[in-house]
């Protein structure tokens, strides 16, 4: 009987023991779930520098570098076209005949020459067409061909006054085109008009493109980027890590599994980033998620990003 109660008793003390135990475990993870909720979730990214161009858009047609529009010297029918839209032609070559007779009149037939050595870009007329020279002025003539040169061409856009005085010659510049949506071509500001035009309120800009295979044609619409300026260690970060408070610009970093506000000087824009003119320096962890939940010196835990 003694020894039945012995066993009652220590069992009733072990259950005892193992029920404190037992609680004193669940109080010891409650607090680690606490303590691990009073941290909040970012993401980071290591603060870098790198050279930012800051580009200025424009779209414009592309043109040939010379462009003339071949007239007859005299009138009369146009009876031979000796070439052709993309033929190559040589200055002084012959490209059509015309015959000027008149009643009663016989005359040998005109030639039409090219002026210049350069691709023909149209023809203007058929042949029995009546054509006549640019007299008194090219607006009454019929001009047979437009003869181009097509080894450099040009793309002219037309810029508004404030941006003018951020233009100037020898300028680089990267152009697209649709028909070549993988590749960039470059060019140089050949032209800035010095004259705006009172209607519009833009100038008349220019930039030259070499183009030895002709893969540009005129008459082609193309994108136009001009390099405004280019800076060298420049800090960009994502402009949506920036936040405003009051008049302040500030962004969250990280220092030891804290986050630390820090004021910020922005500069410049690109596409989806920002410069930072002063308030984070190269090395330091930038939150780049997470940001907007964050105060001065919250514990957070970091869940992603690029250390």
């Amino acid at each position: 009987m003694k020894k039945a109660l012995f066993w009652m008793v220590l069992i009733i003390i072990l259950a005892f023991i193992g029920y404190r135990g037992y609680k004193a475990y669940q109080k010891t993870q409650i607090k680690e779930v606490f303590v691990e909720d009073m941290t909040k979730p970012v993401e980071i990214q290591v603060v870098k520098t790198t050279t930012f161009t800051k580009f200025l858009n424009f779209t414009g047609d592309i043109k040939g570098i010379e462009e003339i529009d071949v007239f007859p010297k005299v009138s009369g029918k146009l009876v031979e076209i000796k070439t052709e839209e993309g033929d190559r032609v040589n200055k002084d070559q012959v490209l059509a005949l015309v015959d000027r007779d008149i009643a009663g009149m016989k005359f040998e037939l005109s030639e039409v020459t090219s002026p210049v050595e350069g691709i023909v870009g149209l023809v203007f007329f058929d042949v029995g067409a009546g054509v006549s020279p640019p007299s008194p002025s090219p607006q009454m003539g019929t001009p047979i061909f437009r003869i181009v040169n097509m080894d450099k061409v040009k793309v002219v856009i037309n810029v508004i006054e404030k941006e003018l005085l951020k233009i100037k010659v020898n300028q680089s510049a990267e152009i697209k085109v649709d028909a070549y949506p993988d590749k960039t071509f470059s060019g140089k500001v050949s032209l800035v008009s010095p004259v705006v035009d009172p209607q519009t309120r833009t100038a008349k800009t220019e930039i030259t493109i070499s183009n030895p295979q002709h893969l540009l044609k005129p008459g082609m619409f193309a994108e136009v980027e001009i390099v405004e300026k280019v800076k060298k260690d420049a800090i960009l970060v994502p402009s949506y890590t920036i936040l405003e408070k009051g008049d302040q610009k500030i962004a969250f970093v990280i220092e030891q599994k804290k986050a630390f506000s820090k004021s910020v000087e922005t500069g410049d824009f690109g596409s989806d980033l920002i410069e930072i003119k002063s308030g984070l320096a190269q090395g330091e962890t930038l939150v780049v998620a997470g940001q907007h939940r964050l105060n001065h010196g919250d514990s957070v835990r970091i869940i992603g990003g690029i250390e």
